[in-house]
């Protein structure tokens, strides 16, 4: 009945966007642009909010996901003029902190991971395998890169190279947007950007976050005490709501586990 009573004053709203989970494209449990745009989308434009919060729990994962979210988030806070806050639980590490980075301030609890500013790239050979059990591996190509870093095949100094060259560029990319919107709020430290990761209070001394928050009570101080929030995120499918999972979700939760406990958790 409120909106239709235009002199009774509403309550300031804040939309409340949860950011959970590893980041790519690789499974449906995973944070990914085409899975939260519609979530995002929604929660800058419904309701008239006064702001939109961000809660992030993720150990990172695929950096352009982690681009294009941010990016997102970023267009529809400067086409609404709306302020962003991130508030961080368990971790905001790797492409976790690029998401984080995207608000206009990060508020962490003491015992919150931020940080891991680098790039990784993992895989495997079994080429001494295959020998050992009498297979030839046999590839062919019309270019010679394109076999570049096969697991079944040795090694090449070359291809290595050329990766690393590659995730210095990605890296670039990830401290060119660190740089954007944290300003003279980073310390002059060199560590910030090698990939290492900090608890709460030593992540703000090195400007990486504002401050010890949690959620409700900062937006309560910063938005009064009757602020309503209307949270946000991704739908979920019918078989997930019941706990059912495919092979590629199961692997995909393995995956995450590994993830999570590179810090700890």
């Amino acid at each position: 009945m409120k909106h239709l009573i235009p002199f009774l004053k509403r309550k300031p709203m804040v939309a409340v966007i949860r950011l959970a989970g590893t980041i790519g494209s690789g499974g449906r449990s995973q944070l990914n642009d085409e899975a939260l745009g519609p979530a995002i989308e929604k929660a800058f434009s419904k309701g008239k909010p006064v702001a939109v919060a961000l809660v992030i729990n993720s150990p990172g994962g695929s950096p352009v996901q982690s681009s294009l979210i941010a990016a997102r988030i970023r267009r529809l806070a400067d086409e609404k003029d709306i302020p962003v806050h991130a508030f961080v639980e368990d971790v905001a590490a790797s492409g976790g902190y690029w998401l984080a980075a995207a608000a206009d301030d990060i508020w962490a609890d003491p015992s919150s991971v931020l940080g891991s500013i680098g790039v990784i790239s993992a895989g495997f050979g079994a080429q001494v395998l295959l020998s050992r059990q009498g297979i030839e591996r046999r590839v062919y190509t019309s270019g010679k890169s394109k076999s570049m870093l096969d697991p079944f095949m040795p090694e090449k100094h070359e291809d290595v190279t050329r990766l690393k060259g590659i995730l210095e560029d990605i890296h670039e990319a990830f401290v060119a947007h660190v740089k954007t919107r944290r300003g003279d709020r980073l310390a002059d430290n060199p560590d910030i950007f090698t990939g290492e990761f900090w608890l709460g209070q030593r992540a703000i001394d090195l400007g990486l976050a504002d401050g010890i928050a949690h959620l409700v009570p900062k937006l309560k101080e910063l938005y009064g005490d009757k602020v309503r929030l209307t949270r946000y995120g991704r739908k979920r499918g019918l078989f997930q709501r019941f706990g059912a999972e495919i092979a590629q979700d199961a692997l995909t939760a393995i995956e995450d586990r590994a993830s999570y406990a590179r810090f700890g958790l």
